[in-house]
């Protein structure tokens, strides 16, 4: 019984499947629904449905529909709102809708820019990294290192000043 569970599980679609086209149903499917009981049931469920929606018939419409909603539709234009709020919410209802896209563009850049200036003040971007401190040994050999020809230089000063004095 556990078994056929499992088998059950995924059926749902395959159902479908065989009921719409069922010569194109596999074998596996087609021998799995003739031995389970609750799939058999489930397919005799949806070709029920399916035949009593080819039963129904849609209802006609009203000859007088369309000219009844235009009418209607031309009155509540018409019509005057009850208030500032409400002419302002026709407005841009029935209204053309052109001069609401520069609004909304000029609008959305305007939000564009306050949201990055504030995202970029409060992310501290303008501020440059500062390096980590050196150890005073370190700083000292790389002023050293840089400082090589001023070295260079006064020691060939003490060496002619030794010559100078030697002689």
């Amino acid at each position: 019984m556990e078994r056929m569970k499992n088998q059950c599980a995924g059926m749902d679609g395959k159902l479908a499947d065989m009921l719409l086209e069922p010569e194109k149903a596999p074998a596996k499917v087609q021998a799995h629904v003739a031995d389970c009981d609750r799939c058999r049931e489930e397919l005799a469920e949806l070709r029920a449905t399916l035949a009593l929606l080819d039963t129904w018939e849609a209802p006609e419409t009203s000859p007088y529909f369309m000219t009844r909603f235009d009418a209607r539709l031309r009155e509540a234009r018409e019509a005057e709102p009850a208030g500032w709020v409400a002419r302002l919410r026709a407005r841009f209802v029935y209204g053309p809708a052109m001069h609401v896209r520069p609004l909304a563009a000029m609008a959305l850049t305007v939000l564009l820019l306050l949201g990055g200036g504030t995202y970029l003040g409060v992310t501290d971007w303008d501020r440059t990294a500062q390096p980590a401190p050196q150890a005073a040994v370190v700083h000292d050999l790389q002023t050293l290192d840089s400082n090589a020809q001023l070295l260079d230089q006064m020691e060939a000063l003490s060496t002619t000043d030794n010559n100078n004095n030697g002689e």
